[in-house]
């Protein structure tokens, strides 16, 4: 026999591989889509598929599914099909997973006998391309185009509230802490257009819900609109998409949210239901903020101290209150106060050409030198560095959140040209990300909720296994010992307990 390699070892084919898979653990998402309703929900929102071939359902399970075993493209999914064992788990509890309604009509949707268990590409890609709007109008370089979200697109949306809803019950709060934030998308598209950075991008402006860690919504943008445009109506769309059992809101944001009428919006009460709302949004640093700086005494800049594990921690940033009244602020006298921080750190290594060429805005002070210099506006009352602090925290999770939406999920990999397909994709990773929050928090329990995908796809997903049916039943069989299989179980039990109702 012809030697492979260097080493003393074959590879072959294996035609008798039936029944062997290579993602067992992935099974266990199936359960907890039955479990939190969420496959009643697609069924209640979504209507895209029209009378023929796959159903909505069908469709948005196997993004899912692509998303959580690892694939990134549409293309991706025959690895899914070719997946023998996941391929005939699926089989067998399709018919438990459909309504009694969509199993009567599975049959009539064919002409032909269907022959995959998941979608081809082609099929995906066509369901996708059904939430665009072909008279929306095209993205055009120098103008800030948001077209307008299709009815089906916001069905999917709904969905995801769906799923917000089910954390909610089962971990339940009053509050809800918003952080806004945009991310970008790179892109070769050919309608792409360029972002502030340079490169052609998508720009979706999300809004993270800090008690849960799920993405509560996020408008899909082209890259050329900036972060902060008509954030209070996006605003407005997440505060729709909150439990009713919500009754405090708090937002965080950028400087991007530095927006007369958000923080008005915000700051006056003006939202019908949950009335004020408590913010901190980095502010401008524009000539009048820093007069106000340059006015305030050196007596007011107290240190910024940091707690770690209970222990005061030392930075080399200071903070204070600074007199600013910009006139949004302070033009009537029944509005209600809003107070502005300023930052400030030591620049330890000095520009060799223009300051003004830094990514954060500079300040000389006298005898002290060059400092970084950052603003804060908020209507807390509470200590300034306090402020900070819980503002800081929206640059943790909700950041991180970006990473693991582009990289570890498939939101980094765009599948069409089409404006549309391309929202329903961004929208379909997102409630794959909130399941998985799901999965960590109400199901896996503590040890798992800060583990990224790549853990969750060694330790749990990617597991090997042979499907066999015995006795009428389907059994999986782990090849990945006894701590698998007590996972496993485990959370089979939990997920099984989820579904009799809230935990106690």
């Amino acid at each position: 026999m012809l030697a492979q390699g260097l080493l003393g070892f074959q590879y072959e084919s294996d035609r008798s591989s039936g029944g062997l898979t290579s993602l067992a653990g992935l099974p266990l998402y199936l359960e907890l889509i039955q479990a939190s309703g969420l496959g009643t929900a697609i069924r209640q929102h979504v209507s895209v598929a029209g009378s023929q071939g796959w159903l909505d359902f069908q469709m948005v399970l196997a993004v899912v599914f692509l998303n959580l075993a690892g694939g990134d493209c549409v293309e991706d999914l025959e690895r899914l099909e070719q997946d023998s064992g996941f391929a005939a788990i699926l089989e067998a509890i399709e018919h438990a997973l459909l309504s009694r309604c969509e199993r009567r009509e599975l049959k009539s949707r064919w002409r032909r006998p269907r022959e995959r268990v998941v979608p081809s590409p082609s099929a995906l890609s066509g369901w996708l391309e059904r939430f665009h709007d072909p008279a929306s109008p095209k993205a055009v370089a120098g103008s800030a185009v948001i077209p307008a979200v299709t009815e089906a697109l916001r069905s999917l949306w709904r969905v995801n509230a769906a799923l917000a809803g089910f954390v909610q019950t089962r971990r339940p709060t009053t509050s809800a802490t918003l952080d806004m934030d945009a991310t970008l998308i790179g892109t070769h598209k050919r309608d792409a257009l360029h972002c502030y950075k340079k490169f052609k991008a998508y720009q979706p402006l999300n809004c993270w819900w800090d008690e849960h860690d799920v993405m509560l919504y996020s408008e899909f943008r082209d890259g050329n609109v900036p972060a902060g445009h008509e954030q209070l109506r996006v605003l407005k769309d997440c505060l729709a998409y909150l439990p009713a059992s919500v009754t405090k809101v708090s937002l965080r944001s950028d400087t991007a949210g530095y927006q007369e009428d958000l923080l008005l919006y915000c700051g006056e009460g003006k939202d019908p239901r949950f009335g004020v709302i408590d913010f901190a949004i980095s502010a401008d640093v524009t000539a009048a903020f820093r007069a106000a700086v340059m006015a305030t005494a050196e007596t007011e800049w107290k240190p910024l101290i940091r707690t770690v594990d209970g222990k005061p921690q030392q930075t080399d940033q200071e903070w204070a209150e600074v007199c600013y009244v910009p006139s949004w602020a302070g033009h009537s006298k029944k509005r209600v106060d809003y107070r502005f921080l300023a930052i400030r750190e030591p620049l330890r290594q000095l520009p060799l050409g223009d300051a003004a060429q830094l990514p954060f805005p500079t300040q000389e002070f006298a005898h002290k030198g060059t400092y970084k210099l950052f603003g804060m506006v908020t209507n807390l009352k509470t200590a300034g560095d306090q402020v900070i602090w819980w503002s800081r925290e929206r640059c943790g999770k909700s950041e991180e959140a970006h990473s693991v939406m582009k990289t570890d999920l498939a939101g980094g990999q765009l599948p069409s040209g089409l404006f549309g397909a391309n929202a329903a994709w961004w929208a379909l990773m997102i409630l794959t990300h909130n399941l998985n929050t799901a999965m960590k928090r109400l199901v896996l329990g503590k040890n798992w909720v800060t583990k990224r995908m790549k853990a969750l796809r060694f330790h749990l997903i990617g597991l090997p296994g042979r499907v066999v049916s015995h006795a009428r039943r389907l059994i999986i069989r782990l090849g990945a010992g006894a701590e698998a299989l007590a996972t496993i179980v485990t959370a089979r039990q939990t997920i099984r307990a989820l579904a009799c109702g809230p935990a106690g």
